[in-house]
């Protein structure tokens, strides 16, 4: 844990108190921490609820090793005045907090932007929320899976023969963190170059980071009065598009994004006659006959077993790849080569692999250091730091403040 101290990793010097809990909040942190960020993470004296969520192994929560990864953990009450003074001297010393409480709990302890700029002016305050500070939906409860729905995801996601479909996964709260991360760097960046030293607040809802990534519907609305409907695996954009089936059951995914890689699909699958064939001639076409185009497909895929299929793609250079489970993401060797998966020392199982950093750094890559840790770990760390001394602390723990 003393990787800041050797500047080894880019952000090195740079400190953050992640005081969120769940997801989004967190995994912004853990991108900063990835990176070589001080992340000191805050969690109540009773702990984190990541600590209890997804699978398990003999009582250790696995998302919490995954997502407090490189951070150091610390207890504290924050519900109580002790507890809330502690914090703001925390956050004295920090170049970025991560909240995600609701803005009214917030203003009554007393943590707001206001408050902690006045001793901290550099600081950077990053407030996750679901529906955003201002606002009639400001003060509502939100999570990840709201936000899919309210964002307009699950309206466009799964088929048109079927209801709206929400992901299996915490899409939302992902494409949060990484829009939070990409915003706290922006903040970092100006603060640091703009010769006032200034930190700001960062306004963070859930349900604007999806909407985001859902395509041009805004313009399309507005300028062609369309709303975009389910399309299971296909998109409004290009065709072909799709997951085909093949004889032995397995699945592959195609693409058709430009007119040569689609003629080399249509080579592939031994169909060169329909390169010219009006309906097909183009994208534009392609996209009214998007069900005979991708019939051909998909009864040449029939007769040949997935194995084959990609023989045949990749000897036509034609754009491919097969469905994986992770159990094939870890026999694969392009993920061995470029060390997608990891292995980082863990405190409970000695060992544990996970998923890499990323993007990969020429000269200054993200690392790994260790797994998420018990709670309260780095207590004596932090607060040592902050003057308190072993008596003290002890005082504060039999209070239920740490």
């Amino acid at each position: 844990m003393d990787d800041q101290k050797r500047g080894e990793l880019p952000l090195a010097g740079l400190r953050v108190v992640d005081a969120s809990t769940i997801l989004a909040g967190p995994m912004l942190a853990t991108y900063l921490g990835d990176f070589g960020a001080e992340v000191i993470k805050v969690e109540h004296p009773s702990g984190d609820p990541l600590r209890n969520a997804g699978r398990q192994k003999e009582g250790k929560s696995l998302e919490w090793k995954l997502v407090s990864r490189n951070k150091k953990p610390i207890t504290l009450n924050l519900g109580k005045p002790e507890g809330q003074e502690l914090f703001m001297k925390l956050a004295e010393t920090a170049d970025i907090v991560i909240t995600n409480f609701r803005p009214q709990t917030l203003k009554k302890w007393g943590i707001t932007y206001e408050t902690l700029s006045a001793r901290n002016p550099g600081l950077i305050l990053v407030q996750v929320s679901g529906f955003g500070v201002e606002g009639p939906y400001s003060d509502r409860p939100g999570f990840g899976t709201l936000a899919e729905a309210l964002s307009g995801f699950a309206e466009i996601n799964g088929y048109p023969d079927r209801g709206p479909l929400l992901p299996n996964l915490a899409l939302a709260d992902q494409a949060t963190a990484l829009l939070g991360a990409y915003a706290t760097m922006v903040a970092v960046y100006e603060r640091d170059h703009s010769g006032n030293g200034k930190g700001q607040f960062i306004d963070l809802p859930i349900y604007e980071a999806l909407m985001g990534m859902l395509g041009n519907q805004v313009m399309e609305y507005d300028q062609l009065g369309i709303l975009q409907k389910r399309m299971g695996n296909r998109t409004q954009w290009t065709v072909p598009r799709n997951l085909y089936q093949t004889s032995d059951g397995k699945w592959v995914a195609i693409s058709g994004s430009s007119q040569p890689i689609v003629e080399r699909i249509l080579k592939a699958v031994e169909r060169e006659d329909l390169i010219t064939d009006p309906r097909f001639k183009d994208n534009q076409a392609r996209l009214q006959h998007a069900e005979e185009i991708d019939g051909v497909i998909a009864e040449w895929m029939s007769r040949h077993t997935q194995s084959e299929v990609l023989a045949r793609f990749h000897e036509c250079d034609a754009t491919i790849a097969p469905t994986y489970t992770i159990e094939d993401i870890f026999k694969d060797p392009h993920f061995r080569a470029r060390g997608n998966i990891v292995e980082v020392p863990d405190g409970d199982f000695g060992k544990v692999k996970m998923l890499n950093t990323a993007p990969k750094f020429s000269r200054t890559p993200g690392r790994i250091r260790h797994s998420g840790l018990e709670k309260g770990a780095c207590n004596d760390e932090v607060f040592g730091k902050l003057g308190l001394s072993k008596a003290a602390l002890d005082e504060l723990k039999k209070n239920e403040i740490i």
